[in-house]
């Protein structure tokens, strides 16, 4: 292990290194602390040394802030404080930068955890691990981690590193669960290998790699299924559905919404739907139905008759509460000069045409229960050269201040013309305006 005694300056070939990489850094962050990192080797011991550097105009300066040690539990800190807001704040009093007080500046280096104190900070010497023969074919040369002792420790636990950064699959070498596989699993290994130029493509999760090879399945259909189930498994979200499907039971349902081509906001409504009508959804027909978009259709018309059917006055009400919660959003509507406009539905009516038009369960579920509550408000986002004909929905959350849903005619996802204008132009606009209403 390192000791504070072992800490050397920073050599001259270093210092000209760093000097050189943050050429541009100092013309674009004139006055703002940069980090950089280098190799060198200290009682034996690999070490990875943290630089700070800062400029006033053409005058440069550099120092030494964290020494971390491959082997050594702690690591050395001078000059440098970390805050969980603000990161990581370097004091210049020594070098004239500060001129009024010392600001987290110390006289001397102190110990902390190893894994508190490493900012990114660009190596400006990676090829120095290899001196060290332990380290001769971890091809951290050819790696984008910036921490290398965190590589280089793993790697001693898995030289199968070599293999994956190798082969192009760098963003997955620092994963123990593939790592721990390719180990063990010859298969799974040739297997990798030969889907490596898809896996070095796409942002695949360690999840769906791992369950694509356990049930030899696609891995962008397994991608689509792991980005529902995690949708799925927020805390907040489906809490019906996760009444109904069992963990157990997850797979076998996000493969039945792909089959069926719907997602998960559809499927939730037909439920809604179904149990409204009080179905046994234990039955496998019910639950899992083999053309879904027509028994979807089927219950959610059935729903509307029932719905219908309901006592006049409560109606009324509905109607003279939805308008009024309408009128106090008013002003989240939009309309200027730009392709498209979106206006707030003004009466569950509003909904049902919504819905038949574009086919969808606007209309026909309890979005018109959930705008009174407030809990959500129902947009309509139409062309300004046809703003009379249904063209994209959208559910906005009054709570969470985001877009919870939004879908064109059969549930399609807008183009990103259409979802850049929602989520760039009127959502920012819309939680400003909301922020009015609350005052």
């Amino acid at each position: 292990m390192i000791t504070e005694k072992d800490i050397k300056p920073i050599p001259k070939y270093i210092s000209k290194l760093i000097f050189k990489e943050d050429f541009h850094e100092r013309e674009q962050r004139n006055g703002k602390t940069r980090f950089y990192s280098y190799l060198a080797k200290y009682n034996k011991e690999l070490v990875q040394v943290i630089v700070a550097c800062k400029n006033r105009g053409k005058k440069w300066y550099h120092k030494q802030i964290a020494i971390h040690g491959i082997h050594t539990p702690y690591c050395f800190v001078k000059d440098m404080e970390y805050f969980w807001l603000g990161g990581y704040v370097v004091g210049w009093y020594n070098e004239g930068l500060n001129k009024t007080r010392k600001w987290y500046e110390t006289d001397e280096w102190f110990e902390a955890d190893d894994k508190y104190y490493f900012p990114f900070a660009h190596v400006v010497n990676r090829e120095f691990a290899l001196k060290f023969k332990e380290y001769k074919y971890s091809v951290i040369e050819k790696s984008y981690e910036q921490n290398i002792l965190k590589y280089l420790r793993l790697y001693e636990r898995y030289p199968q590193m070599e293999l994956l950064v190798k082969f192009g699959l760098d963003n997955y070498a620092m994963s123990k669960t593939i790592l721990k596989k390719v180990a063990k699993d010859k298969k799974f290994r040739k297997w990798l290998i030969a889907n490596r130029n898809e896996i070095s493509k796409n942002s695949f999760y360690v999840d769906t790699i791992m369950t694509a090879y356990k049930l030899n399945k696609s891995l962008k259909e397994t991608q689509e299924i792991m980005q529902d189930k995690k949708l799925f498994d927020r805390p907040d979200n489906y809490k019906s559905l996760k009444e109904l499907i069992s963990k157990n039971e997850r797979y076998k349902f996000f493969s039945y919404l792909q089959r069926q081509q719907t997602n998960l906001s559809s499927y939730e409504d037909y439920i809604k739907a179904c149990k409204y009508l009080r179905l046994n959804l234990n039955e496998e027909k019910h639950k899992y139905p083999k053309d879904f978009k027509k028994w979807h259709d089927i219950r959610i018309d059935q729903y509307h008759t029932a719905k219908i059917k309901e006592d006049k006055k409560q109606r009324k009400a509905l109607y003279e509460k939805f308008a009024n919660i309408a009128d106090k959003y008013l002003t989240l509507e939009r309309n200027r000069n730009e392709n498209f406009v979106v206006i707030i539905a003004r009466s569950p009516a509003d909904l049902i045409k919504e819905g038949q038009v574009l086919h969808h369960c606007v209309g026909q579920m309890n979005y018109d229960q959930k705008f009174i509550r407030e809990e959500s408000l129902i947009f309509f986002v139409r062309t300004k050269k046809d703003m009379q004909t249904p063209f994209i929905t959208l559910e906005y959350s009054l709570k969470n201040h985001k877009v919870l849903q939004c879908y064109g005619a059969h549930d399609t996802k807008p183009n990103d013309e259409i979802l850049e204008f929602v989520n760039n132009k009127w959502l920012p606009y819309a939680n400003r305006k909301l922020r009015q209403i609350a005052i």
